[in-house]
């Protein structure tokens, strides 16, 4: 029964990522940690692999319709790649499970805060850093270091996907916005759908070599997610896509203010 359990989760999450666009590892992870009890270690290196897998799907169709820059998954890698793995390194030298999984549930429960404040005012947030570099930076500040900017974000979501499993989704197309204005946005959702796929299985890989990932689970995920996408993407034509990414985010919100709150109690 616990199999089935884990593809009603696996569609659950396939659906809000097709009807919503929200990523996959900001309600993965934590609905395995919170409801099936699954170790934060164990989730978070079950998940990797599950979105590698499952957006590969994705970034093939992109590919086939030329709507991925491959220079800005390039640069974006040049940073996340090395990040992720020093951040597994950093992940061996933990001295023992315990300690593993109290840092993963921290890092964790901020970087779902994080996710769901970006989804709730990703449009205020851009308007803003426009305004902050036309007054503070001076114009065309972001343009002319745009590459260097690349690279520093990629390893910021590199470290932060490989010891959470979140952030390659949302916190990736947040920067791409606001690095590439003048992208289609079409060409920015399939260029941050090519990283992810990259550093989640570069981190992926990684956990696996720790011991911290299900292949039972991973397979019973992957079962019903695949569904659940297809299902979602047809949910999005007929729901508030406004209405539904704010549910979601305030449901991330309480959830990553109760890990927060469980794991600081553990320290």
């Amino acid at each position: 029964m616990e199999g089935y359990g884990f593809s009603l989760a696996g569609l659950v999450v396939g659906i809000a990522v097709g009807a919503t666009g929200v990523g996959g590892g900001s309600l993965m992870t934590p609905i395995l940690i919170l409801f099936y009890g699954v170790s934060p270690a164990l989730a978070v290196g079950t998940d990797l692999l599950y979105a590698s897998i499952s957006k590969s799907f994705g970034v093939a169709l992109h590919g086939h319709r030329g709507t991925v820059d491959w220079r800005v998954v390039g640069w974006m890698a040049l940073g996340s790649v090395p990040a992720s793995l020093a951040a597994l390194l950093f992940l061996h030298s933990q001295e023992s499970l315990e300690s593993l999984n109290q840092l993963i549930k921290l890092t964790l429960s901020v970087a779902i805060i994080v996710t769901a404040t970006f989804t709730l005012f990703q449009d205020r947030l851009l308007r803003l850093i426009k305004r902050a570099e036309g007054s503070a930076l001076g114009p065309g500040f972001i343009e002319r270091h745009q590459r260097a900017l690349t690279v520093v974000c990629g390893v910021l979501v590199g470290a932060i996907v490989t010891i959470s499993s979140v952030g390659a989704g949302v916190i990736g197309m947040m920067l791409l916005l606001i690095l590439y204005p003048r992208h289609a946005p079409i060409r920015l959702v399939g260029s941050d759908l090519a990283h992810a796929v990259l550093i989640t299985g570069i981190a992926g890989i990684g956990h696996a070599s720790i011991g911290t990932v299900d292949y039972s689970m991973l397979g019973y995920l992957l079962i019903g997610a695949l569904p659940g996408i297809w299902i979602g993407t047809r949910i999005a034509f007929r729901l508030d896509d406004r209405a539904l990414k704010r549910t979601i985010s305030g449901f991330l919100v309480f959830i990553g203010c109760t890990m927060a709150a469980k794991a600081m109690a553990a320290f």
